[in-house]
């Protein structure tokens, strides 16, 4: 959505157009008050703020080869020819970028950005600035390619479409800006498989500012980790030292961090498993002893299971306090007896639409299907598949429940390996959402200015 201000709202200074262009103000010419040339506009400064639209605080002159700061305060007019200013001369302090500071042109144009709505890498071909309350304020972004001929021969910024600010996530690369970016981070509102797909088609720079935002949510990290190609999620953990490595597989399932330990070198794999916790540590051991296209290699070692004389009632509060364990592991509940044999299972829609008060061995199916640890992944996706499985329990020769294996698992093991890379058709909702803002692009432009 575009972010211009009301037509009813006069800007901020009477020569000034309520609306400018990046491209159009680069290069414009510097005057004192008395019209004298003073050098050229190299690039334009703002100043993060948060969640809210940044603020132009200051410009980069390019005066006799040095780049010089100019306050904004000292500029007095932005017309169509030159950029005047309301003092004499320039000062000579060298420009040196401050903390929270962003170079539009530098940082921003020509670079790429997310855009969070369709989850993808865009490039900024110009940048929108708005008046607004007395301050002229980045509102939006143009991720069109300029036509070619156009950009030779004519208007640069004939056609351009902008989109509000706050639909992407700019990657700036600046270290002294990112406090200012990373409490406001729109990534975070990602799926992290959209994530991970933004990071298998990053450059080395941008997987680096990518994976900083995400690592301040250390659960959606462990998620986007899970969610990655293995050699990709192995080139990534390698560059981390074993304490961080730990960090990350501690959070993981355990059977995505037994696949993750596996992809680092022999050397590291021990002092890594040596920091994890007690717990997380025995289930991966145990993981790792299977063969990874095998039951055993396949699933998970979260689930819940109760006993056969747990109230209907008891168990789907146990369903809903058990948070931590993965959802998809969570359309079924077990029961077992006193030794951890697997005695049934009931789907969890049985449990909701069953009589409460009822015992959970009573509304289960008895001699549920299973399979062994060494069964392969093709007897296991045959299973899954003749009986309409979400979830398939694996035991050991005296019936103990080893572990669940769930169809997402099976999928990922079945698909090609480049199956990440195919180009997936976006649902009919999100195609007409995205033509619906294209269509209302110019009238949103007149009717919400910047919050």
């Amino acid at each position: 959505m575009n972010v211009s201000p009301s037509s009813s709202r006069p800007p901020a200074r009477a020569d000034a157009p309520p609306v400018l262009s990046l491209s159009a103000l680069l290069k414009r010419p510097l005057e004192d008050r008395e019209g004298h040339s003073l050098g050229r506009l190299a690039d334009v400064i703002v100043r993060l703020r948060g969640v809210d639209y940044p603020q132009v605080t200051g410009l980069v002159a390019g005066v006799g080869g040095r780049q010089l700061f100019v306050p904004f305060e000292q500029v007095g007019s932005l017309g169509d020819e030159a950029l005047k200013l309301t003092s004499a001369k320039v000062g000579l302090r060298p420009f040196e970028r401050r903390e929270g500071e962003v170079l539009l042109r530098a940082d921003v144009l020509g670079h790429r950005l997310i855009d969070v709505a369709e989850a993808r890498l865009v490039r900024a071909s110009d940048v929108e600035l708005t008046w607004h309350e007395g301050l002229l304020l980045v509102a939006g972004v143009d991720t069109h390619r300029p036509h070619r001929l156009l950009g030779l021969f004519g208007d640069r910024t004939a056609g351009q479409t902008y989109r509000d600010w706050k639909a992407f996530e700019p990657l700036i690369g600046h270290s002294l800006s990112a406090p200012e970016r990373g409490p406001a981070a729109r990534i975070r509102r990602m799926r992290p498989a959209q994530i991970a797909d933004l990071l298998e088609d990053s450059s080395k720079e941008e997987e680096h500012e990518i994976l900083g935002r995400v690592h301040q949510d250390p659960e959606l990290e462990a998620d986007v980790f899970e969610e990655l190609e293995e050699d990709r999620a192995s080139r990534l953990l390698g560059a981390r030292t074993d304490a961080e490595i730990a960090d990350v597989l501690s959070r993981m399932r355990a059977d995505d961090a037994a696949d993750a330990i596996a992809e680092l070198p022999q050397r590291r794999r021990r002092p890594v498993l040596d920091l994890l916790p007690a717990g997380q540590r025995t289930k991966v051991l145990t993981l790792m002893g299977f063969n990874p296209s095998s039951a055993g290699g396949l699933m998970g070692m979260d689930f819940l299971a109760l006993a056969a004389d747990t109230p209907v009632r008891a168990a789907v509060a146990a369903v809903a306090e058990a948070r931590s364990l993965q959802t998809e592991a969570l359309t079924s509940v077990y029961s077992i007896d006193g030794d951890g044999r697997l005695l049934a299972v009931a789907r969890l829609v049985v449990l909701l639409q069953g009589d409460p008060d009822a015992l959970l061995g009573e509304v289960s199916e008895s001699d549920p299907v299973r399979v062994g640890a060494d069964t392969d992944l093709v007897d296991v996706a045959l299973l899954m598949t003749d009986y309409n499985l979400l979830t398939l329990p694996v035991v050991d020769e005296e019936r103990n429940l080893l572990g669940v294996i769930t169809v997402d698992d099976v999928l990922e093991a079945t698909l090609p390996e480049d199956w990440r890379h195919r180009e997936v058709a976006p649902p009919p909702d999100t195609l007409r959402t995205a033509r619906t803002a294209r269509a209302d692009d110019g009238a949103a432009r007149s009717q919400e200015p910047p919050r």
